[in-house]
């Protein structure tokens, strides 16, 4: 487990090991959110967050979410901050209760959104951390899981631009810096999902 999260009455301890060198602690901030990443990035950059949805790939709906009868969905969504991409989830969710169910897929409440709706707080593991280098750009990536009962997703986030943590609103407001699209989502693709980790983020 890459992040521990512990706390007694008089104290709070969340220790991110196996993460890059290089980390900044805004970085860490980022790494270690559970379920609550665009109330962050709204906070650090006071504006709202958007979401746009590329693309949501369900499985049948022919009776009500359960454990003997899950409902899974691939689907990849991009965090908008004043029109720029600063960060791309790709995910794939499985759902047991019929509550998710509705809130996910018939009110189409994003994933941090479903577990605040039912009002549960997720268990959070941190999978893996990497920081390539895409095309000239600093990219921080993590993969992570998120779980509570009736409700479980596997995601993988790219922040496509690490300078956005250390320039804020210039980087926001670059035009230059921002013409083209994301170099690691140059071609959507519905992925199988057993492919999305390999390298870019889909393929």
């Amino acid at each position: 487990m890459l992040a521990q999260d512990s706390y007694n009455t008089a104290s709070t301890s969340v220790k991110l090991s196996c993460i890059p060198d290089d980390t900044t602690g805004l970085e860490r901030i980022m790494l270690a959110s559970q379920g609550d990443l665009q109330r962050l990035l709204s906070t650090f950059f006071a504006r709202p967050i958007h979401v746009e949805r590329i693309y949501a790939n369900a499985s049948p709906r022919v009776r009500p979410a359960s454990s003997q009868h899950p409902i899974t969905q691939s689907r990849q969504v991009h965090l908008l901050c004043a029109s720029r991409v600063v960060c791309i989830a790709t995910s794939i969710v499985t759902i047991t209760s019929p509550d998710s169910e509705r809130f996910f897929l018939d009110d189409k409440y994003p994933i941090g959104q479903t577990f605040r709706q039912l009002r549960r707080s997720p268990q959070f593991t941190l999978l893996s951390v990497e920081t390539p280098i895409i095309r000239g750009k600093r990219e921080l990536r993590r993969r992570y899981t998120l779980e509570t009962e009736g409700f479980h997703t596997e995601i993988l986030e790219v922040f496509p631009d690490r300078d956005m943590f250390y320039r804020g609103e210039d980087w926001l407001l670059d035009a230059s810096d921002a013409e083209g699209i994301p170099c690691s989502v140059a071609e959507i693709v519905k992925p199988d999902w057993r492919t999305v980790y390999t390298g870019r983020v889909v393929h």
